[in-house]
């Protein structure tokens, strides 16, 4: 046997008559990208802040998704760069993505799927993003009833469902809906372990809907009760190496910072870059 022999195409395709209609019909076979190795490597960047890296790794296994015809993984990389590019403020990009994975959703035939609801909450959240709030309570409506026909209740995507469907409430000015709702986001981040930044967040927004509801003056006792309950519960989790944690106190630093609490605004950022920079 030959050494180091080259393998050519006959010598792994099976032959087939050039004159058969089936030759021409036939596809070649779906070829699926790996999709735990993107989402890890994709954990890797974000975890460094670097959102650029981000980018240029889910688009370019978003093109070996759509070469090899692997419907399954452009759904997950449009779910992944909606959200990246959400975060970015590049609303385009992150529509673009979100009508994307909706047509796909639809093309898979997979809308009472468990999977299909992520690609609900994450258009819809798109959608609430760039001032489309009333556009997106039907796809949250849709992922509630996929979640809950197949979730528990205590289950933590509620969480986030119910968070981020209360603050396109508070977009459309319809308080006490959000305010049930983020009451619900709260009960079940309380029995999640590691919870405490989603509950963080959580008090945040229900910081902002009281301002939004009664003016700043009006609301001011009630805003200081949350952001206090907010700081001991990210002091409580505080993380050296977690870039979920870091992601969050960047996210909260801000809000904080608004309402004039700059000595914890500035903790936050510092917290944020220590871990940004150690991993």
């Amino acid at each position: 046997m030959e050494e180091n022999k080259i393998l050519k195409a006959e010598d792994y395709f099976e032959p087939a008559c050039p004159f058969c209609v089936d030759h021409h019909k036939s596809e070649p076979p779906v070829r699926s990208v790996p999709t735990d190795r993107i989402l890890s490597k994709l954990d890797e960047y974000l975890g460094k802040d670097n959102y650029s890296a981000a980018e240029r790794h889910l688009l370019y296994w978003l093109d070996e998704a759509k070469n090899g015809r692997d419907s399954r993984g452009m759904l997950l990389l449009n779910n992944e760069l909606m959200g990246l590019y959400r975060k970015l403020g590049q609303k385009e990009k992150s529509l673009a993505c979100a009508e994307t994975a909706l047509e796909i959703v639809e093309k898979l035939s997979i809308s009472d799927n468990p999977g299909a609801a992520t690609t609900f909450l994450n258009s819809a959240t798109v959608y609430k993003a760039f001032g489309m709030a009333e556009k997106s309570i039907p796809l949250f409506e849709k992922a509630y009833t996929i979640y809950k026909n197949n979730l528990d209740e205590n289950d933590e995507r509620f969480g986030g469902l119910y968070n981020n469907m209360a603050l396109a409430y508070v977009d459309l000015k319809e308080f006490a809906k959000a305010d049930e709702l983020y009451r619900k986001a709260l009960s079940v981040m309380k029995n999640v372990d590691g919870g405490e930044p989603e509950q963080a967040i959580t008090l945040l927004n229900m910081a902002n809907a009281a301002e939004a509801e009664h003016g700043l003056e009006d609301a001011e006792p009630i805003i200081t009760e949350y952001l206090e309950e907010a700081m001991e519960l990210l002091d409580r989790s505080i993380s050296e190496t977690d870039g979920n944690y870091a992601f969050v106190c960047s996210k909260c630093s801000s809000v904080f910072g608004y309402y004039g609490y700059f000595f914890y605004q500035n903790e936050l950022e510092r917290r944020a870059k220590r871990i940004y920079e150690r991993t």
